[in-house]
């Protein structure tokens, strides 16, 4: 079985299936365009929350979707729109063959100039025959380095994190290791950028192939090569496909220059930058949050106008307010941390902290929360009682609710503070301000 590929009736299948792979192309590009506009919304939002979360290693992923996705829709809008020039320019063959120049009566000038650059008819259907074949198999490997270079970009984290970053392993072990594998990646991955640009040069000569191999061989596992190689090498060894696939990233980063670009309407007003001394973030009040991804950066309040007899103020929870807490309070940091990515199956273990320690010390977090952060209004200090919750976009925080009696009507400010406790010293930093108008009813 593993040597058909070898006989002639399944090189003759293959030829076949070349010869009408137009066909599913179009239908894969299809259903790879509605599926990719159908997903990308949903992408962008779940992106949003892993960023106003701080949870980096959901961001990475879904950059890599969300990268992933311009890329395929690009690149498959752009073959859907060449293949229906094709298979218009087969119809137009149909009818009126060749392209004859004498039949046009042109200048003598023309003529020649013409016949030289256009050629033939069936020059041009085949030039977009290749070009449409080509640009539907890059898209896909365009891909596959993305999740690469991913992957090399999540291994550097991982070394910082799990190994250097580690406090249960001795200092000078996770010194020696954590640098010596960044010594390693950091060279491998300079000489695998090097040789995707140069397009194999250093496998050309004999003293840089010698030092360049290991790297080769260790990266190829370690990025997934091996399993798109064939297709890279089958790109490389045609002068045409080698060509396209090289002039294909100056178009991506033409088109991302062209995207960042904005109109500048103020030398002094810029909606894009949010000063609570300046500007209003909508984000920042509740009601004027309708969509799905109008996240709350820091805090908010129910309105901009105010005029219940309270304020109700949610504080968002992210991994950092976690790690400030630890700061504040060292009693509350566990010894083995359990944030991450975690699997649904149970698997028992004789270091579980029990129910009724994890609620006790769930009370404490919660005290240390409100011991840790003050709120004012103007120059009024208000002690704030946190209670764990949720907003309206589902956003895990912190809610409590502040009296609005002793305001007098018109602007104010909101301001959250947050305690820091440096070389026994307890520091004040403001977090956040938000403006707000009180009304009585």
């Amino acid at each position: 079985m593993s040597r058909d590929y070898k006989s002639s009736v399944f090189k003759d299948l293959l030829d076949r299936l070349q010869q009408d792979s137009w066909q599913l192309e179009l239908l894969i590009s299809g259903f790879a365009i509605f599926g990719l506009f159908t997903a990308f919304p949903h992408v962008k939002t779940a992106l949003e929350i892993a960023e106003n979360d701080k949870n980096i290693y959901s961001f990475i992923i879904l950059i890599v979707a969300l990268v992933a996705c311009y890329i395929l829709i690009f690149n498959l809008l752009v073959h859907v729109i060449l293949r229906g020039l094709w298979i218009g320019a087969l119809g137009l063959r149909y009818i009126s063959g060749d392209i004859d120049f004498e039949e046009l009566n042109y200048h003598n000038r023309f003529t020649k100039y013409l016949k030289k650059k256009i050629i033939s008819f069936d020059k041009y259907v085949a030039s977009l025959e290749n070009y449409c074949s080509v640009l539907f198999a890059a898209s896909f490997l365009l891909i596959f380095y993305v999740i690469s270079i991913t992957i090399i970009v999540v291994a550097f984290i991982i070394i910082a994190t799990y190994i250097i970053s580690n406090d249960n392993l001795p200092k000078d072990l996770r010194t020696f290791i954590g640098a010596t594998l960044m010594i390693i990646l950091s060279i491998g991955s300079i000489l695998m950028f090097i040789d995707f640009i140069t397009q194999g040069y250093l496998k050309k000569k004999k003293w840089l192939s010698k030092i360049y191999f290991p790297f080769y061989w260790v990266f190829s596992f370690l990025t997934l090569s091996f399993l798109y190689r064939p297709l890279v090498y089958n790109f490389l060894d045609n002068k045409f496909t080698k060509r396209l696939s090289i002039f294909l990233i100056p178009i991506y980063i033409v088109i991302s220059i062209f995207n960042s670009v904005k109109y500048q309407k103020s030398n002094y007003i810029n909606s894009t930058k949010y000063n609570s001394n300046l500007y209003i973030d909508d984000r920042e009040y509740e009601n004027l949050r309708i969509k799905e991804n109008d996240f709350v950066r820091v805090a908010s309040i129910q309105s901009k106008v105010i005029t219940d007899p309270f304020i109700k103020f949610f504080k968002v929870f992210n991994d950092n307010v976690e790690d400030r807490i630890y700061a504040f309070n060292p009693t509350l940091k566990p010894l083995e941390d359990n944030r991450g990515f975690k699997t649904g199956i149970r698997i028992y273990n004789n270091k579980s902290i029990s129910r009724k320690k994890r609620d006790s010390l769930a009370i404490k977090y919660i005290e240390t929360i409100n011991k840790m952060y003050i709120i004012k209004i103007d120059t009024t200090e208000y002690k704030p009682d946190f209670l764990i919750s949720r907003n309206k976009q589902n956003q895990v925080g912190f809610e409590t609710y502040l009296p609005t009696k002793e305001l007098n009507e018109g602007k104010h400010i909101l301001r959250l503070k947050r305690k820091l406790i440096k070389k026994q010293d307890t520091l004040k930093i403001l977090e956040l301000t938000i403006p707000f108008w009180y009304f009585k009813q």
